[in-house]
């Protein structure tokens, strides 16, 4: 038999453990590329003891999956109905969801687990939405449902992930300040469907809410109720939930600051009706100061005109009343950065035909050097044009100059021509563009019939968007016409204008008031260029 020598079994001994190592490499796990995102939540394969099963004495229940999951947001998302002392436990094994009880249950109960979206697969957290258990520890499971809808007060249109709640009237109480164990959420055409509840009274609310937590926090969230209570002794079907925006009971600010620019800045929890606002110290900033309130008067921002004090007190006022005092202070060696940042009224590089082209600023503006702006018309200068102040509007200006069609206009506006306050001024600033064809804008003319005599009713007209362009009181038959609009799609929509102040209101849950209904025409309106299009509304009865 031949002798092996070493340097022979050294050599053999490395080609097999690098033969070893690329196999091993070839076949390590690596994690694949590319492909279709998964959409797909996991699947219940199995359940043990069943779901509705009747006749509960198990402890434990075993939910198997398709796929490997994970629990998420658990505290928000999971509840058992009713409640229990000592809440279940809950433990992934591989595919399987393990539901330990730590509570004795009731006899003769139908109890439901709600696990909400907390169920999700590993990769993407896919939710499997609205997932229930039910179970019961007697003969037979309740079984009675309500079924309903959740809608925008405003827009009209479905709110999807919209929380549905039920809450037995002898725990009402709870609204606001605890979370429910009886909810459900909305699908995208805003249907909700709450399933084996017993027989009971209920007060039913549907809440879109921004943290999740299934409590209602007006500041944030929008709210929608059933006035009156529900006694569930059959089936409920059709229930129409509006929901909307709740006024704050009482006025509160809630974001004050002094901006970088120098200028102050307010935002409040309520929309005012008729503020006023005063510096109350040093009570020599008040003559010269500049205020701005929002559209809604939901916010304000005030420029002073001197930044040398150490603190100052304003004065907010609604209708005549005291609302709230409140102090800014700043910084000694606080120091301010500002420029002058115009914007023009076009869109997409087109002029209205039936409007002034406006220039809007940040700043409050003190003067315009008209001298260091700069027009042309098809590149030829121009210079009988004029620059004015807004009357209606203290941060805008009027652009004047007799605007042709077809004609391509360009506008600088040269460094430092224009001043703000603390002698901010401008860098150099162009823009290009041309008026818009009168052809492409039309008419609306219509015929509106009212339902009631001495009602109020206000008349919207809106885009694609929802948009409001245009509005009008009507309280009685009548005529209107809304002319120059541009070609496209609108919709009309009439607000029950129940208390006649001409302005859609809000409802309130303590005063059990639903908000004015709003109603649309089911005709989407388009106007034509160049064309007037005739039409009639009938205004339903409310």
């Amino acid at each position: 038999m031949a002798k092996i020598s070493l340097t022979q079994i050294i050599r053999s001994s490395a080609y097999l453990i690098s033969a070893l190592t690329l196999l091993y490499g070839c076949a390590s796990p690596q994690q694949i590329q590319g492909g279709p995102r998964d959409t797909t939540p996991p699947k219940v394969l199995k359940m043990s003891p069943e779901n509705l099963s009747t006749n509960f004495k198990a402890e434990k229940i075993v939910i198997q999956f398709d796929e490997y999951f994970k629990i998420q947001n658990q505290v928000k998302e999971f509840s058992i109905s009713p409640d229990l002392a000592i809440a279940p436990t809950l433990k992934v094994k591989q595919k399987s969801l393990e539901i330990t009880f730590q509570d004795t249950l009731e006899k003769n109960t139908t109890y439901t687990l709600n696990f909400g979206n907390s169920i999700a697969d590993i990769n993407e957290s896919n939710p499997v939405k609205n997932f229930t258990y039910v179970f019961s520890t007697g003969p037979k499971l309740d079984s009675l449902s309500i079924k309903g809808r959740v809608i925008n007060s405003i827009t009209g249109l479905p709110e999807l992930d919209a929380v549905a709640l039920i809450i037995p009237l002898n725990r009402d109480t709870i609204f606001g300040k605890y979370k429910p164990s009886i909810y459900t959420t909305t699908d995208s055409s805003g249907n909700f469907s709450l399933n084996n509840l017993r027989e009971d009274t209920y007060k039913i609310y549907a809440i879109k809410e921004k943290n999740g937590d299934r409590i209602y926090q007006q500041a944030t969230d929008e709210v929608g109720f059933i006035k009156d209570s529900i006694v569930l002794k059959r089936n409920v079907d059709s229930l129409v939930l509006n929901i909307f925006k709740e006024n704050a009971s009482n006025f509160r600010i809630l974001d004050r600051r002094l901006n970088t620019d120098g200028s102050i800045s307010f935002a409040f929890n309520q929309k005012l009706k008729r503020p006023e606002v005063n510096i109350s110290d040093p009570a020599a900033l008040d003559a010269g100061k500049k205020i701005r309130f929002s559209k809604n008067n939901d916010s304000l921002k005030i420029w002073l005109t001197d930044l040398s004090f150490d603190s100052t007190k304003i004065v907010l006022k609604d209708e005549g009343k005291l609302l709230q005092t409140t102090t800014i202070t700043r910084g000694k060696k606080e120091t301010y950065s500002r420029s002058v940042n115009p914007t023009f009224s076009l869109e997409n590089r087109l002029l209205n035909p039936y409007k002034p082209l406006k220039i809007y600023f940040n700043l409050p503006i003190e003067n315009i050097d008209i001298s260091k702006i700069t027009l042309l018309e098809d590149s030829v200068e121009r210079k009988n044009f004029t620059v004015k102040k807004d009357s209606l509007d203290f941060l805008s200006y009027v652009f004047v100059y007799p605007w042709k069609a077809k004609r391509i206009y360009d506008i600088k506006l040269g460094a430092e021509a224009v001043s703000a306050i603390f002698n901010t001024k401008n860098k150099e600033v162009n823009t290009s563009f041309e008026l818009a064809n009168k052809d492409d804008y039309g008419t609306l003319n219509v015929k509106v019939i009212t339902p009631e005599k001495d009602k109020s009713y206000i008349l919207e007209v809106v885009n694609e968007l929802k948009n409001v362009i245009n509005k009008i009181v009507v309280r009685q038959d009548t005529s209107v016409s809304f002319t120059k609009y541009k070609a496209g799609i609108y919709f009309i929509r009439i607000v029950y204008d129940t208390n006649k102040n001409g302005s859609w209101d809000t409802g309130n849950i303590a005063e059990k008031l639903q908000p004015e209904r709003i109603w649309y025409e089911p005709k989407e309106l388009s106007i034509r260029a160049n064309w007037d299009r005739n039409d009639v509304i009938t205004i339903p009865k409310e």
